[in-house]
């Protein structure tokens, strides 16, 4: 019953985020949170900072993916310094990699790309399991079976690639073709659903000329798609069907990238099959082959509120503020935009 109701809170959480995320984030008032004065100019004003919203999602869709994953790994008795193991080289691998082949692929310096670093994560993590699940069978009592691994970072990371869409509405990147280009009909059936963003510095604005033009909602179905992986997932998880979990969870959200490019108006090289595309479904042949290589876990009781549990600990609070301000200390600086600020002393209230 108390499974049931973690996952229900999950669900309404996703929704109420997303209803408002979807309605909100398009508009202009939604890409910067903040600008920090960085340099005094000569005419008195202030060059700034800006600080994003889309840092903030970021943050909240890493934190979010490492909060399931030790949640999962936790309801198979699997210790947080243990999923710590995992967590920590693969952050150390992705979180460059998102931006050095965004710079390889699309030939832009100041740019991420999720897909790149999720593919980087796909690859690294089978291996760096099998070293752990080694090293705990070597010094510790306890196992980490390399396919119920796999299963939790496969769920966590559908969740965290859903949530992580919101950025990309923020800040207007990774944008759906304008309803234009659709028949007819199909214009009929997504007006009601597409997104219509605001402002000079979004990069649909500035790199394809499309703000105020109805387009279709490639973020939106993104997210709703890879959360409703997550959460099948992870009912599968509960259930001891790991490597279903695991296939399901992958294969949804990397099939899904390789369709939703033809869907996308921005630039994502000069190929008619993008270099995402390839790495997503080389990411669903490796993960079909690493089924055969690693065999199911013994069944064992799956308790989400024992995982739910190992979280509320003051080192894994601090772990995870820690993990949201390293997520948007990389991510939330903008630096495609730029900014003026002045003060003034208010007379009237002196």
């Amino acid at each position: 019953m108390t499974t049931t109701v973690l996952l229900l809170a999950m669900a309404g959480f996703l929704v109420l985020m997303f209803a408002w995320g979807f309605r909100c984030l398009q508009t202009e008032r939604f890409q910067f949170l903040c600008t920090v004065p960085a340099a005094k100019q000569a005419d008195g004003s202030w060059s700034g900072l800006n600080l994003t919203y889309y840092g903030v999602f970021n943050a909240v869709a890493c934190v979010l993916a490492v909060t399931v994953l030790y949640t999962l790994m936790g309801s198979v008795s699997i210790s947080p310094g243990g999923t710590t193991l995992v967590v920590a080289p693969i952050l150390f691998l992705c979180l460059p990699a998102s931006r050095i082949i965004a710079r390889w692929v699309e030939g832009k310096r100041f740019t991420f790309s999720i897909g790149g670093a999720a593919f980087v994560g796909i690859l690294a993590t089978p291996g760096l399991v099998l070293i752990i699940h080694w090293l705990f069978d070597s010094w510790s009592e306890s196992t980490m079976p390399v396919i119920t691994v796999l299963a939790a970072s496969a769920i966590a990371y559908a969740f965290g690639e859903g949530v992580g869409r919101l950025a990309c509405v923020s800040f207007g990147c990774c944008y759906g073709k304008p309803l234009s280009s659709f028949s007819p009909r199909v214009r009929r059936i997504l007006t009601p659903f597409s997104f219509t963003f605001t402002g000079e510095t979004k990069k649909i604005a500035y790199a394809s000329h499309l703000d105020g033009e109805k387009i279709f909602p490639i973020q939106g179905f993104t997210s709703v798609i890879c959360c409703t992986a997550g959460m099948a997932g992870t009912v599968l998880f509960m259930a001891g069907m790991h490597r279903t979990a695991f296939i399901l969870a992958l294969t949804v959200t990397q099939l899904w990238r390789f369709v939703s490019e033809f869907l996308r108006a921005d630039y994502r090289g000069g190929f008619k099959i993008s270099a995402y595309q390839i790495m997503s479904l080389i990411s669903v042949a490796y993960s079909v082959v690493i089924l055969f290589f690693f065999q199911s876990p013994p069944a064992e009781v799956v308790d989400l509120v024992r995982g739910a549990r190992m979280l509320w600990s003051p080192g894994m609070i601090l772990t995870l503020q820690g993990l949201w301000l390293i997520t948007f200390y990389r991510t939330g600086r903008s630096d495609v935009t730029g900014s003026t600020v002045s003060f003034h002393v208010r007379e009237d209230r002196i």
